[in-house]
């Protein structure tokens, strides 16, 4: 039976009409601007706002110039994500990535979802230790052809990662840019338990992690078993079998990787490793192994586990030759191959950008401080048993509009940590809450440049993301809430 007979026979979906990305983020912005002008207006001490007093209302200049600011806000990313696509598309080139799938999906023919259950967990494992997340965007491109491949889809790859390093995320234990940053946060005088943080992290991380895997699990094993079974709309499915399709027939070959195709596997995977240990702060975990002179500090200029983009995208750009080299690819396809790469991943950028803009808006506009000031004042008369949970639901409101964990520890904890001190509530619950609603809204808000370029790259419409991830959000939600709210209750 041909593909084209196979495709007939399988149950149609009816073309839906969805906003795109782009659509979604400017209409956030333009909601944003409109509600500054809503809201009291700022009152000032001299030239320095009083906090909580009101906004500045946006100005028609500010909100159009919203995007253009957010892309130069993002441009360490979006340098890092043009030459991920030029690696990726040289390394597609060579025919190593397409073969090593096909043998992988043969070697664990009926064990698909055991894999998914470990990649997820070791995605949360960077998510909990180091907060990763926007450094999987690259991961998105790559599971999508193995999931396809397997007989699943990119929905799938995209829950892998985006819910595997997610759950670690909204769980972190030892994070510098979401515990630490709260802890440095807060003002003099105010102590936490080290230990207490941990142990309020690792039951968020596992909790959610199971939710998640168990939810992505049974949705591939319903794939598996009948394709008609995809959540993805027609548009969506016909995308993904362009990018990501493999032929019918391709399990009847008896394929074998060359030694060059070993090689450039072993560098691609080599590539991915040496990013994520250099993105991993080792001096916060007393390790010094990484930070002393060596080769990576000579070629990037700073050691491993002081990376952020610009160093990982040279060390992209340094493999992308590499690998070039090693399958002896001439000069000139070299140049073409890698400059349609990096075309490939345009729209995904733009994405990234825009979405930045929001968060640049709020900042000019001082809408976050008014918000997480005067919530602060409302939730200071309350029980423990709604404390916790009215915390976790400001910050999850917080976090649609300041999607880094950084800067929301940067805003939140000087206010919220002081407060919770004062009338005897746990000071690490509080900082945990905004640590696990920041993570939870991370696995959805259009304002996170890495889930909507991630998303772009596996072909998946925002639209369709969150209405197929909401339900597992409510439950991870909920569970979150009875976590914080049991340990601010004990502490």
């Amino acid at each position: 039976m041909g593909v084209s007979e196979k495709k007939r026979m399988r149950p149609t979906k009816k073309r839906t009409f969805a906003l795109s990305a782009f659509t979604i983020i400017l209409l956030l912005i333009f909601v944003l601007a409109i509600i500054t002008h809503l809201l009291p207006e700022a009152q000032f001490n001299g030239e320095e706002i009083i906090d909580g007093s009101g906004v500045i209302a946006a100005t028609l200049s500010q909100t159009f110039l919203a995007p253009i600011l957010g892309f130069a806000d993002a441009i360490d990313i979006c340098l890092f994500v043009l030459i991920l696509g030029a690696f990726l598309k040289i390394v597609t080139k060579t025919g190593a990535i397409e073969t090593g799938i096909k043998v992988l999906i043969k070697k664990l023919k009926g064990k698909e979802l055991v894999l998914i259950a470990i990649l997820m967990f070791i995605f949360s494992i960077g998510g909990t230790t180091y907060g990763m997340l926007e450094e999987t965007v690259g991961f998105y491109a790559l599971l999508s052809v193995a999931m396809v491949a397997a007989g699943m889809d990119t929905l799938v790859a995209s829950a892998t990662v985006l819910l595997g390093a997610g759950s670690g995320v909204l769980g972190s234990t030892i994070n510098p840019f979401a515990v630490g940053a709260a802890i440095d946060a807060l003002p003099e005088g105010i102590a936490v338990n080290q230990g207490a943080i941990i142990g309020i992290g690792v039951a968020l991380w596992l909790t959610s992690y199971l939710i998640c895997m168990l939810f992505v699990v049974s949705y591939a094993k319903k794939v598996i078993k009948r394709k008609g079974s995809t959540f993805l709309s027609l548009q969506e499915q016909e995308a993904m079998e362009e990018t990501y399709g493999v032929k019918e027939d391709s399990e009847k070959e008896d394929v074998k990787l060359t030694g060059k195709q070993k090689v450039t596997l072993l560098l691609f995977l080599l590539t991915f490793v040496i990013m994520i240990i250099g993105f991993i702060p080792w001096e916060d975990f007393g390790i010094e192994f990484f930070t002393k002179g060596h080769f990576f500090s000579t070629i990037t200029g700073l050691p491993l586990g002081e990376w952020y983009f610009q160093e990982s995208t040279l060390w992209f750009l340094i493999m992308t030759i590499v690998i070039g080299f090693i399958n002896r690819t001439g000069e000139n396809e070299f140049v073409d191959t890698f400059i349609d790469g990096a075309d490939d991943m345009v729209g995904v950028i733009l994405v990234i950008a825009v979405a930045r803009g929001a968060s640049v808006l709020m900042t000019q506009t001082h809408l976050d401080n008014y918000i997480i000031f005067n919530a602060a004042k409302s939730l200071s008369s309350m029980p423990k048993v709604v404390f916790g949970p009215l915390n976790y639901i400001l910050h999850v409101i917080l976090s649609v509009l300041v999607p880094s964990s950084s800067g929301l520890a940067s805003l939140s904890t000087p206010i919220m940590g002081p407060l919770a001190s004062e009338i005897g509530f746990s000071v690490e619950a509080t900082i945990m809450g905004m640590v696990a609603a920041n993570g939870l809204v991370n696995l959805f808000t259009p304002t996170c440049g890495a889930i909507m370029g991630g998303l772009k790259l596996a072909r998946v419409e925002f639209a369709t993301w969150i209405k197929w991830v909401t339900k597992v959000i409510i439950v991870v939600a909920l569970v979150n809430m009875i976590i914080l709210t049991v340990a601010l209750l004990i502490l």
